[in-house]
Formats: structure tokens, sequence, C-alpha cells
């Protein structure tokens, strides 16, 4: 969303757990220009400021924990059932293709969901 929107809107992201960055991402989104190499992953717990308009959450953990989150917030919460790529065993290629679909579907999502014109909807 940062590629997209830059900083007309902020936009941060967290897990439910920090966890190192994967190398599968890095290529993926290397592929089509955006550096994520030096991505720091955070929790829920890591985020300085809680005054969100929408959570998008991947995952039923994910969901959960946003939901919980925003329990006592004037907040949003969407859930967009994910693959969860990293599971997907095979070859490396194989792997990769489905961190490509994973992450083709997420930017299509997101462009459908948000106007990315002058002035987006969020």
């Amino acid at each position: 969303m940062k590629m997209l929107f830059g900083r007309q809107v902020y936009v941060d992201s967290a897990g439910v757990r920090p966890v190192p960055t994967d190398g599968f991402v890095i290529q993926v989104m290397d592929e089509i220009g955006i550096d994520v190499s030096r991505h720091r992953s955070k929790s829920f717990d890591d985020l300085e400021d809680t005054s969100y308009d929408l959570i998008i959450s991947l995952s039923p953990e994910a969901q959960h924990s946003a939901v919980e989150l925003t329990r006592t917030m004037a907040c949003d919460v969407e859930y967009w059932p994910t693959l969860d790529p990293s599971i997907i065993e095979g070859s490396r290629e194989t792997r990769l293709q489905a961190y490509r679909e994973v992450r083709d579907q997420l930017m299509k999502r997101i462009t459908e969901r948000f106007d990315s014109g002058p002035n987006p909807v969020v």
C-alpha cells in the first residue's frame, strides 16, 4: 500500500508475532520493484500508534487479535482470508510460485478495495 499511496495515507504492518523476514518474500517483492529486505517484523503489541481507521487481517489468528485490539476503538476490521505460502512444500520454484500468487492476489485486492486515484478511499 505504501507503494500505491505514498504519504497520502498512514500504513503500518504487524502480525500476531514478529518473525524473521522470509527470503521468498524478499525475492517476489523485489520482482515487482519493492525492496523489503530491511523490513522489521512487528507484532500487534509492538505497534506504537493505535489510532487506525482500518485493520485488514489475513489469517484467522490475526483476525482474532485485531478484533481484540479494537474492542474499545472506533476502527473497522476486515478479514481477507489468505493462504500462508510458507506452508507450501515442493521445489523452490513451486514455493516461489505460491508466494507470487499471494502477492498478486493481495495487490489485486488492495487496488480493488482502495481507489488509487488522486483521492483514495480509506
